[in-house]
């Protein structure tokens, strides 16, 4: 079964930062697009940022300039640092991924993580 496992939240002051991390596991051939999105109480989900498998970012613009979205294909592994965190960027981040299960899949599927907190003091 895939899985992808966030982790690197937590409590921080604003101005500070984080640096999250989503490892996917499991029978995973190939992924394409990965993304971050975040969900705050009352709120609803929204995409933060995506990566391509080549490389190519999107940003949220409430995070533009203060956000950043890296991947390492080899580790299956997409992170996103935070910097300049502020209030509203408390809520609950989430890794979505478009994996392919094996070689013989014939196409990709949507996989999400559990979430992990980040909360933003002022």
């Amino acid at each position: 079964q895939v899985q992808l496992v966030e982790s690197g939240g937590g409590l921080v002051q604003a101005g500070g930062s984080l640096r999250l991390s989503c490892a996917g596991s499991g029978s995973i051939f190939s992924i394409n697009t990965m993304y971050w999105y975040r969900q705050a109480p009352g709120k609803q989900r929204e995409l933060v940022a995506a990566i391509t498998r080549g490389g190519d970012r999107n940003y949220a613009d409430s995070v533009k300039g203060r956000f950043t979205i890296s991947r390492d294909n080899a580790k299956n592994t997409v992170y996103l640092q935070m910097n300049s965190l502020k209030p509203e960027d408390t809520a609950v981040y989430f890794c979505n991924a478009d994996i392919l299960g094996s070689r013989w899949s014939g196409a990709f599927r949507s996989y999400w993580g559990q979430g992990t907190q980040v909360t933003v003091s002022s």
